[in-house]
């Protein structure tokens, strides 16, 4: 819940009306909540199988199970670096028992088939790790 507080800037605020920003210039917590972090990193091994799965998928340019796999991921929750609109691509990660799409993505920069800057999101864009080989 903080970290959808501190998208929406619930959080700065109160931490500017409490005083304990202190030491931070006013506008440097405000420009990081917008731009928004990539959690950390995954191995491509640790991941689950479906998106291992569907990364091979993407290396070989489809065909995708979903029609909305390789459309263009518009990354305005801020969460990943910024780039031109574009840029970014999407897929789905199928959950097994899921009657939908589910929440797991991957989500990938640059030109289509490439994996070397993709990222994995279990929880529908609310966070990233980015995907190492």
């Amino acid at each position: 819940m903080a970290r959808k507080w501190l998208r929406d800037g619930v959080l700065i605020a109160a931490l500017m009306a409490g005083g304990l920003a202190g030491g931070f210039p006013l506008g440097a917590l405000a420009r990081e909540a917008q731009q928004g972090q990539v959690e950390g990193t995954v191995a491509a091994a640790q991941l689950p199988p479906e998106a291992v799965r569907t990364l091979n998928l993407i290396a070989a340019g489809g065909p995708y199970p979903y029609e909305k796999d390789g459309v263009v991921f518009g990354n305005r929750e801020r969460l990943l670096p910024p780039h031109r609109r574009g840029y970014y691509h999407e897929y789905t990660v199928p959950t097994p028992g899921a009657r939908d799409r589910g929440a797991r993505r991957i989500v990938c920069g640059g030109p289509l088939r490439r994996t070397t800057n993709c990222f994995y999101s279990d929880d529908h864009y609310a966070s990233f790790n980015r995907i190492i080989e």
